[in-house]
C-alpha cells in the first residue's frame, strides 16, 4: 500500500528535522527527491561513523560508505545534486518544482528566498505547491535569525525547566524531541494542505517551528497553575499530582501510575494494603495530590519489599498500570519490535543486503495494507540521472555539460 504514491516532494534538508519529514513522506509512498550541494552533500554526510560494503568503521572505508545517522534519516530518499546558487541550478529547480506537488526546507530561515527560490517565486510557477518550511524559531518574530539546533530549542522553549530533579539543573530529553516532534506537525500539516489543495487547487506556505511546537506540547500540562502556586516544576522521575512515578524494588525500578480513586483501591488490593484506603489522607484524588509525598512513601515502603518480578506479577493481577524501566539495550533486543516493524534493519540503497545496525520503521499498521519497504538511504547523486531525465527531459550531452560546468 502506497497512499502518498502520486505525490512529488523537493526537498532541500539537512541535518534532522527536515530529513526525518521527507523520509516519513517516502515511507507512506511519495516519492521524495533530495536537492544536495555537488561533491558535499548533507552535512551529516560527514559524521561517522560509517557503513558500507566493508562493515562499519569509524571512517569511511569505500567510495559507497555512508554515514550511519545519514542510513536512520534517509531511507526511501533520492538523491540528486544540484548549485542551487547559479542561474542554471536555479531555473532546473523552479522548472522541477512545476512538476512537484510539495516543496520541504529546513535552511536558515529566508535562506532560499535570498536566492530567489522562496515560496512567492516557486508558487508563480507552481500555484498548487504546498511549500514548508522548518525552521527553530519561526520565519517571523525577534529570534527568527537565530542559529537553532534542538539543544537551543528546548532551552529556549522552557523545556529543560520542567525536566530533571528539584534540586538539580534543568536537563534536556535524552532524545532530540523539537527535531523529531516537529516533523510530525509538518507531516500531517503537509497533508492538510495538500487536501485542501484537493478541494481549491490553491498551494499554500506552511511555517513550522521546533519552539512553537515544543511550546504548544508543554502546555498540555497546567504549568500555569503550578507557576501561580509557585511549587517546582521540575518533579523528577514523579507526577505533579498523584503518587504517579518511579518506584525501586529490590532489584529494580518500576512505573506506576495511580490517576484516578478505582485505581488506588486496586493498588491498595494488590499490595494488601487496606491502610492505603483508610488514612483520611489518601481518601480521594485531591487528598492524594496534597500529600503526594506521604502517599509516595507508603508505596515505597511496600513495593521496596518485593523484588521486580514479584511487585509486577501482583500489580498486573489487579490491572494497577506498571511497567519495568527498562535499558535502551533490552529494548532493542526485544523480538516484539522487530515483529512490530518499529525497528528494523538498516539499509543503504547502493547494496542488496542490510548493513550492520538499527533503523526506525514506521510505528503505525494500516489494515490495508503494509507500507513499502524502503530503498534505503541513497549516496550522493546516486538518482541524478534518473530524476534529471524524468522532470526535465535531459540528454547524456546536457549531463556531461552540467558536470563540466559543476552545476551537478
Amino acid at each position: 500500500m502506497e497512499p502518498l504514491k502520486d505525490i512529488k516532494v523537493l526537498a532541500v534538508t539537512v541535518y534532522l528535522a527536515g530529513p526525518f519529514c521527507s523520509m516519513n513522506l517516502a515511507r507512506m509512498g511519495a516519492e521524495v527527491i533530495k536537492v544536495e550541494i555537488p561533491g558535499k552533500g548533507d552535512p551529516v554526510r560527514g559524521n561517522g561513523p560509517f557503513a558500507g560494503p566493508k562493515g562499519t568503521s569509524i571512517r569511511p572505508q569505500t567510495d559507497e560508505d555512508l554515514s550511519t545517522r545519514f542510513l536512520k534519516r534517509t531511507q526511501g530518499v533520492k538523491s540528486i545534486t544540484l548549485d542551487l546558487k547559479t542561474a542554471k541550478g536555479k531555473q532546473m529547480f523552479l522548472d522541477m518544482a512545476k512538476e512537484c506537488d510539495v516543496v520541504l526546507e529546513n535552511l536558515a530561515p529566508g535562506s532560499l528566498r535570498r536566492i530567489g527560490l522562496g515560496y512567492d517565486e516557486v508558487s508563480a510557477v507552481n500555484p498548487g505547491i504546498v511549500y514548508c518550511s522548518i525552521s527553530g524559531y519561526g520565519q517571523t518574530g525577534p529570534y527568527a535569525d537565530k542559529p537553532a539546533h534542538d539543544p537551543q530549542i528546548q532551552g529556549m522553549a522552557g523545556l529543560m525547566d520542567i525536566n530533571g530533579e528539584e534540586d538539580r539543573p534543568p536537563v534536556k530529553v535524552g532524545l532530540y524531541i523539537g527535531d523529531l516532534v516537529t516533523p510530525l506537525f509538518a507531516c500531517y500539516s503537509i497533508l492538510g494542505a495538500l487536501r485542501e489543495k484537493d478541494r481549491t487547487g490553491k498551494g499554500q506556505y506552511l511555517d513550522v517551528s521546533m519552539m512553537d511546537t515544543l511550546v504548544s506540547l508543554m502546555f498540555m500540562e497546567n504549568l500555569e497553575e503550578t507557576i501561580a502556586d509557585g511549587e517546582p516544576l521540575r518533579t523528577g522521575n514523579i507526577s505533579r499530582s498523584g503518587p504517579t512515578g518511579l518506584y525501586e524494588t529490590k532489584d529494580g525500578d518500576l512505573s506506576l501510575t495511580v490517576t484516578s480513586d478505582e485505581q488506588w483501591g486496586r493498588l491498595s488490593r494488590a499490595l494488601d494494603a487496606p491502610s492505603l484506603l483508610e488514612d483520611p489522607l489518601f481518601k480521594d484524588y485531591v487528598a492524594r495530590t496534597v500529600n503526594v509525598e506521604a502517599a509516595r512513601q507508603q508505596i515505597q515502603t511496600l513495593i521496596g519489599k518485593l523484588t521486580l518480578d514479584a511487585a509486577l506479577k501482583c500489580l498486573e493481577e489487579f490491572d494497577v498500570p506498571c511497567a519495568p524501566v527498562r535499558t535502551a539495550e533490552q529494548v532493542m533486543n526485544d523480538q516484539h519490535f522487530w515483529d512490530r516493524g518499529s525497528l528494523v534493519p538498516m539499509l543503504h540503497a547502493a547494496m542488496d543486503q542490510p548493513v550492520e545496525g538499527v533503523a526506525s520503521g514506521f510505528p503505525v499498521k494500516f489494515s490495508g495494507g503494509e507500507l513499502p519497504t524502503p530503498a534505503g538511504a541513497p549516496t550522493l547523486g546516486m538518482h541524478n540521472k534518473e530524476i534529471f531525465k524524468k522532470l526535465l527531459g535531459l540528454t547524456a550531452k546536457d549531463f556531461k555539460q552540467l558536470k563540466e560546468e559543476k552545476i551537478i
